[in-house]
């Protein structure tokens, strides 16, 4: 009920509006998100490659609602795109296509997203697609099927995600055509029609296509921050003999740090995703309702937000 409602509450624009002119609140995402600016998301970047962590840039907002938006945002990526290579950072940038225009003409999404291609691949870099909720899944897949990964092969991936009931032919499709795969639990609110409803079946379902994808892919990524999970990578590519130089992990900016620096300690290769950007909240809603204990750290905050308002 709890996760129902924070992911109702991230579709209400109304509320974002009130969240944001709120000072406490803006404290608190800053946690999970790397400010509302690019400048800021590189300083989060470049402090990630100072530990020995790799970074993945997006630029938070989904859905524009005309042309020009849709431009402005492919126009943001190539400067993304150009500002890491004018920094020598280690970072690649994921975007969703929604952002792109999906939502107003496939021929508008699929012009911007292959500009930003384009700049990647002059710049040597790399653009992952993300996933969104199930209605977009297989046009997402058809588009980068068919629209994008023939021409920027070396340049895209796909993000799939678990607790599809599709996921595991989605991933020996995508093996088949070795792309590389980031594979995620999932964060929106799927009905049981198309989604595992038990945690236990995701978890399940994550762990076939892990294999599937350590076994068989190209340069998979692997995002979560389930330890138990993070123990079945691990002990399969000990058991397959597949050297950490043949994946990564992922994880989101702001989670499980400490697990973030001991899976580098130990000589595995780790991402983290870094948002940035205005529209964060619908993100910051997401994440609470993946995790949340992480309402505990709201609490606490607003806990000593009090007591110093009182002093």
């Amino acid at each position: 009920m709890l996760r129902q409602t924070l992911l109702y509450l991230a579709d209400q624009p109304a509320i974002f509006r009130f969240v944001r002119r709120n000072g406490l609140a803006r404290r608190f995402a800053h946690r999970f998100v790397a400010g509302e600016t690019l400048e800021t998301a590189l300083d989060a970047v470049r402090q990630l490659n100072a530990r020995g962590i790799s970074a993945s840039l997006d630029l938070l907002g989904e859905s524009v609602h005309n042309e020009s938006e849709a431009l402005a945002t492919g126009r943001e990526y190539t400067r993304m795109l150009e500002e890491i290579d004018r920094q020598q950072l280690d970072s690649n940038v994921s975007l969703k296509l929604t952002a792109m225009g999906l939502d107003i003409a496939d021929e508008l999404c699929v012009g911007v997203v292959q500009s930003v291609l384009e700049r990647a691949r002059q710049l040597g870099n790399f653009v992952r697609i993300d996933m969104e909720g199930s209605e977009y899944t297989e046009r997402t897949i058809r588009m980068f099927d068919e629209r994008l990964y023939p021409s920027y092969s070396a340049h895209v991936g796909i993000v799939l995600q678990s607790y599809l009931y599709r996921t595991q032919t989605d991933v020996a499709h995508a093996n088949g055509l070795r792309a590389r795969v980031r594979l995620c639990k999932g964060a929106y609110d799927e009905p049981d029609t198309v989604a595992f409803p038990d945690k236990q079946d995701v978890d399940a379902n994550f762990v076939r296509c892990l294999h599937a994808l350590l076994r068989d892919g190209n340069y998979p990524a692997i995002a979560t921050h389930d330890e138990a999970m993070l123990r079945a990578t691990t002990t399969f590519a000990k058991q397959e003999r597949i050297g950490p130089e043949r994946f990564e992990f992922q994880m989101l900016y702001g989670v499980r740090r400490d697990l973030q620096d001991q899976l580098v300690r130990e000589g595995w290769r780790m991402r983290v995703y870094v948002p940035f950007g205005t529209q964060w909240y619908p993100y910051l809603m997401r994440r609470l309702a993946e995790r949340p204990s992480n309402l505990a750290f709201i609490a606490g905050s607003v806990a000593r937000e009090t007591l110093r308002l009182r002093r």
